[in-house]
């Protein structure tokens, strides 16, 4: 059996209000940060991932996305409905067939920062 893990504390007994007050002016407020909490949690999905590096590369409709990453279309709309709702990718219609493809040059700019980082 181990022991109890102690709990952590500061081994400081002054506060440095200043510093504390400044970040907490700089604190984005919650709601803020409860939806990008919620973006990122989009980024944790590996078929989410693949779909916005597919889109990199050219609109594409549901079909030729799950041809090219042996998925059903089924599969792959109900990521796309995930994507969409954040705004991640945006899509036209073209007749009855709807293209997809990325909303905007951040969502690049992330993905790049994290393979980026991933490849450090």
């Amino acid at each position: 059996m181990t022991a109890p893990k102690e709990a952590e504390h500061c081994d400081y007994i002054h506060v440095h209000e200043d510093i504390v007050e400044q970040v907490n002016q700089n604190m984005p407020d919650e709601e803020i940060l409860y939806d990008l909490a919620e973006l990122f949690k989009l980024f944790g999905d590996s078929t989410r991932i693949k779909i916005l590096y597919v889109l990199f590369e050219s609109e594409m409709c549901v079909c030729d996305i799950a041809q090219l990453l042996g998925m059903t279309q089924s599969a792959i709309s109900h990521q796309l409905r995930a994507l969409k709702q954040s705004k991640l990718i945006k899509y036209r219609r073209e007749g009855k067939t709807v293209f997809y493809s990325l909303a905007d040059g951040h969502v690049r700019t992330i993905l790049d920062q994290g393979m980026e980082h991933v490849a450090e």
